[in-house]
């Protein structure tokens, strides 16, 4: 067995398991001993599978499986790391490479899109999508790592963001992968349209705003 091969088998095992805990993790209740069981397999099973994706996507030169990764992987790793922060005290240096190793990738992201788009290459729309997406998220962090966010429990809030943000990049590479029926530029973007409501949902569900002082 080769080594792409190998690789191969531990993507798709993760992949698979990923995507079966996280569909569970999504409908359980929130914060009980249940969840945190399973969202630890959904955790370390999505990061396998992101991790390996990268020497794959060196191995068989694919542009999708490096995107999915580094969008995976950033997602899954501030998603955790924001559990043990409840203000900027708790930001750490690892922090601060993550978002900027996101912001580099994102602004990448945007310039390759946006070049793509104007020499008619339509996939050019998935890579400014994505990297505005990023850009956003970059954002988020810099206003949580500084102390100007609004939002009290912003650890909470954007955990979970997070952790919906990776199942979204696990199943967007599932369903690119399997497609035999859509376009791929509708393949790409469907679990973004179709699950980021979820974001809004949450967010909105448990998000406690600083009041302004008047």
């Amino acid at each position: 067995m080769d080594l792409f091969k190998f690789l191969l088998i531990l993507h798709i095992a993760g992949g698979a398991v990923s995507l079966v805990t996280g569909s569970i993790v999504i409908i359980l209740k929130k914060g009980n001993r249940i969840h945190n069981l399973i969202g630890s397999i959904y955790f370390y099973s999505l990061l396998l599978a992101a991790v390996v994706s990268f020497p794959m996507s060196y191995l068989h030169s694919s542009l999708f499986l490096f995107i999915i990764g580094v969008f995976t992987s950033y997602m899954l790793l501030t998603g955790k790391l924001y559990l043990v922060k409840k203000g900027a005290g708790d930001v750490k240096l690892r922090d601060w490479f993550l978002a900027s190793l996101m912001l580099i990738f994102g602004i990448a992201f945007l310039g390759m899109g946006t070049t793509n788009i104007f020499n008619g290459v339509y996939f050019g729309v998935v890579l400014v999508v994505f990297g505005l997406i990023s850009l956003l998220f970059v954002l988020q962090d810099w206003a949580n790592f500084t102390g100007r966010s609004r939002v009290k429990n912003y650890w909470l809030t954007t955990h979970l963001q997070r952790m919906v943000g990776s199942y979204i990049a696990s199943a967007t590479a599932f369903l690119v992968v399997n497609n035999t029926v859509l376009p791929p530029i509708i393949a790409w973007l469907l679990p973004t349209i179709i699950l980021s409501p979820l974001i809004g949902i949450w967010t909105k569900k448990y998000l406690i705003k600083i009041k302004l002082q008047t």
